[in-house]
């Protein structure tokens, strides 16, 4: 039988590169951070206070989750119930990216 010839294996040294550059903390953009008034339909789910745009949606996302409204096939897709339904433009199922695009229609500014 022959013998198999090892291998070398090297290791490759990792070195660390430095730029110079500070690394600062992200500052959040303003406009999202902007209070805006939700439409009568839409203060139903998430109150009639205003509040910035990131808000609303993680606030219509407890709503969605905490009345199990997601399609549970398609996690995509969400299960509009009576309230949902007036904000949607009367669809009964919407994907969660139409869902936002339906819901900045139902935002003003403060």
């Amino acid at each position: 039988m022959a013998k198999k010839a090892k291998r070398k294996t090297t290791k490759k040294k990792t070195t660390k590169r430095t730029t110079g550059k500070k690394t600062t903390k992200r500052k959040p953009n303003a406009a999202f951070m902007a209070p805006l008034t939700p439409s009568a339909a839409l203060a139903e789910v998430v109150g009639s206070k205003a509040i910035p745009r990131t808000q609303v949606i993680k606030k219509l996302w407890q709503y969605i989750k905490s009345r199990k409204l997601q399609d549970p096939k398609n996690m995509r897709n969400i299960r509009a119930d009576a309230a949902l339904t007036k904000v949607f433009k009367g669809k009964t199922v919407v994907s969660m990216f139409e869902m936002t695009k339906l819901v900045n229609r139902h935002l003003s500014a403060a």
